[in-house]
């Protein structure tokens, strides 16, 4: 088989890095009324443009690069896992608000995805798990999270979420 991508290796790596067709999915939503209180799951959330998910305690300052947090539905299985758990982690206790599957959100860092139909993010960096893990997963949370954390995200363009909707990569030449 042919490979697909020509020229030198530098651009053949850009065009790999660029090519992105997974549909993802958002499974799950949650929000944190209350600092250190437990998320709330709920099946949709209003998401204001360049602050925040409505109902969240946190209020990042505008233009912030940590105004919503994601994380990897299937790594939901592999945390539980390295704690010796059979069952996936509930997204609620890893302290992101969206869990979303079918793509890899590491291959959307510095990347604009579209949830649904209005809402825009971009993915800003990754979300380093903190000592909240240990706290919420028991001795071992830490670790287990490492490598899993998801990312963070600032809103482009707000509108309404719904668990279902879909997860897709806008191209770079029409954000």
């Amino acid at each position: 088989m042919a490979f697909p991508f020509f020229g030198d290796s530098k651009s053949a790596i850009a065009q790999m890095l660029a090519t992105l067709p997974q549909t993802g999915r958002l499974e799950w939503i949650g929000l944190r009324p209350i600092r250190r209180e437990p998320m709330q799951s709920v099946t949709e959330a209003v998401v204001e443009t360049d602050r925040n998910l409505v109902g969240d305690h946190a209020r990042p300052k505008s233009g912030g690069k940590r105004q919503v947090t994601l994380i990897q539905h299937e790594h939901l299985a592999a945390v539980a896992g390295y704690l010796g758990h059979s069952s996936p982690v509930d997204p609620g206790r890893l302290r992101r608000n969206l869990a979303v599957s079918g793509i890899n959100l590491l291959s959307l860092k510095n990347r604009r995805v579209r949830i649904g139909n209005e809402v825009m993010l971009e993915i800003t960096g990754e979300c380093h798990p903190c000592s909240r893990m240990e706290e919420e997963l028991g001795p071992g949370g830490y670790n287990a999270m490492r490598g899993h954390g998801g990312l963070t995200a600032r809103i482009i363009m707000g509108g309404t979420i719904r668990v279902g909707d879909a997860v897709q990569v806008v191209a770079d030449d029409n954000p």
